[in-house]
């Protein structure tokens, strides 16, 4: 793409990150903005989490922990472990210092901040100057229907039950809105990027919120294949794909699910069989900084040359 493109991409979770962080090093800071999910957003210990929000976050300030993808580097959990001996509930684990971030932002939600308000300055605190915008200011969380019957909320079946259910359906509940923010942003658009991220979880929740899906339709748009060789790179998405269409997990099966919204799609090596869409087979599995900033350079030259 030109320097003077606009991409929006849109994301969720380690993947999601990564690539984020790819294409903020191959584009001017004021060329990129990542609308990124909050349906895995919930409230622990009294404190606002937004787990994807903060994984971006961490990742595009290099703070992240490269081994786990999630939380802060050389991170400490001594607060916790006091938790536990209280009784408390230690099942979702946040660090010492990732504590800090909770704390920042629930004391300004509480004095009646927004959303996206609070995460652009914790954003700039960190010297972040890639724009993050939360898909909503409002509630929409995502829960799991398992195929035992029991409706779980999304991080206590990640987290607390380690995905292990199997999945029967993904739901949404409460009336959050797509801010005027990221339809502006959608609105300016010359290219909207899928990161990386498990559709059903990561990327549907801000698909479905008015004006979203519309907007990406009417948008140039490629994905990038959370799927490598029948498998996900990391999470449950290889076993959600055939536990909700029976279909193995594959880049078609993506594909199949952003039906109407693909220009173009980014696949690992030899996964492009049964697409029907224009496609790029390169190397997807992201490694450090100068891989994820290869790899974006690699879809945003194949994004610039579809008709």
């Amino acid at each position: 793409m030109s320097q003077h493109a606009r991409v929006v991409a849109l994301a969720g979770g380690v993947g999601g990150s990564r690539l984020a962080q790819g294409l903020a090093r191959a584009l001017p800071a004021d060329a990129l903005t990542v609308v990124v999910n909050t349906g895995d957003d919930l409230t622990h210990l009294g404190l606002r989490v937004c787990p994807d929000l903060d994984t971006l976050m961490y990742t595009l300030a290099g703070l992240g922990d490269r081994a786990r993808g999630w939380g802060l580097a050389d991170e400490s959990f001594r607060a916790m472990e006091m938790v536990g001996r209280y009784g408390g509930p230690t099942w979702f684990a946040l660090g010492d210092r990732d504590l800090g971030t909770h704390l920042a932002r629930t004391t300004r939600l509480h004095a009646g901040a927004s959303l996206t308000e609070v995460t652009a300055e914790l954003c700039a605190s960190l010297g972040v100057s890639t724009r993050l915008l939360p898909m909503t200011d409002g509630e929409r969380r995502t829960f799991i229907d398992t195929q035992e019957g029991e409706r779980l909320a999304f991080q206590d079946w990640l987290v607390g039950r380690r995905a292990a259910p199997r999945v029967s359906r993904v739901v949404r509940e409460g009336q959050g809105q797509a801010t005027c923010a990221v339809l502006a942003a959608l609105d300016a658009a010359d290219l909207v990027v899928l990161c990386p991220s498990n559709p059903y979880v990561s990327i549907d929740p801000i698909m479905e919120l008015a004006g979203v899906r519309e907007r990406v339709a009417d948008t140039r748009c490629v994905a990038l294949s959370p799927i490598v060789g029948g498998a996900a790179v990391k999470g449950p998405l290889g076993t959600m794909i055939p536990d909700l269409t029976g279909a193995p997990a594959s880049a078609a099966a993506i594909a199949r699910h952003y039906q109407g919204l693909l220009d173009g799609m980014v696949v690992e090596h030899g996964d492009a069989e049964g697409l029907t869409l224009p496609s790029l087979e390169t190397r997807t599995v992201m490694g450090d900084e100068h891989d994820r900033e290869r790899l974006a350079r690699e879809l945003l030259a194949f994004a610039a040359a579809l008709p």
